[in-house]
């Protein structure tokens, strides 16, 4: 996916029982739905980020990697766009006008709004604003309850599952049966998912059975 990208967090778990970083096998599969949510496996639709990060120059110049720093603190630490994509934008923010990059000692670039990028942020007032409600709804939501329980569940799974295949690298018939049990549970939550907001109730009145 040459779009944004997950990285790697450890098993830090933010305080709430859920790794960030295993959320990258997530996104592969088309991200949150909903009127504001996240489409089609990416953080951002395209051209999205441009007016992020526009936004975020607005508020102070700031350098790539600060950018960066600060997306991956509103999305608290679940997600950080990749430097392949932040600094072509930036460049092509540069070439229309709309953003200014001055090279410091050390060879470090900081960058700065111009004037005619607040423009271009006021010409686009509304469409800048559903772009951060769907980042703070993200926080809210993707953090809360009830998927606070799914990370804590899903992060045990990935604990165990790592854990116990770790120990048992040279036994087949066990690493066979933990691939399997994997295939069943992703197939089920398939199945859960295809069949709706009816059918998903009955499976968890079977499942508490």
């Amino acid at each position: 996916m040459c779009h944004d990208h997950w990285g790697a967090k450890g098993w830090a778990g933010a305080g709430r029982g859920f790794d960030p970083g295993v959320m990258g096998w997530f996104w592969g599969g088309g991200g949150p739905r909903g009127r504001r949510g996240f489409r089609g496996g990416r953080m951002f639709e395209q051209g999205d980020l441009k007016y992020v990060i526009l936004k975020l120059l607005e508020e102070k110049p700031r350098h790539g990697y600060e950018i960066i720093k600060e997306l991956e603190e509103r999305f608290r630490g679940a997600y950080a766009p990749s430097p392949g994509t932040v600094y072509p934008t930036l460049t092509m923010l540069e070439d229309m006008g709309y953003a200014r990059g001055t090279q410091e000692e050390g060879g470090k670039r900081i960058y700065e709004i111009t004037p005619e990028g607040r423009t271009y942020l006021a010409e686009n007032k509304s469409t800048v604003e559903d772009i951060f409600e769907r980042i703070s709804e993200f926080g809210t939501s993707f953090f809360g309850p009830p998927m606070t329980e799914v990370n804590r569940a899903f992060k045990d799974l990935a604990r165990a599952t790592y854990s116990m295949a770790w120990h048992n690298t040279a036994d087949a018939d066990k690493i066979r049966r933990i691939r399997d049990a994997l295939d069943r549970a992703h197939k089920e939550i398939d199945e859960i998912a295809r069949s709706g907001g009816a059918a998903g109730s009955s499976g968890g009145s079977g499942s508490a059975g």
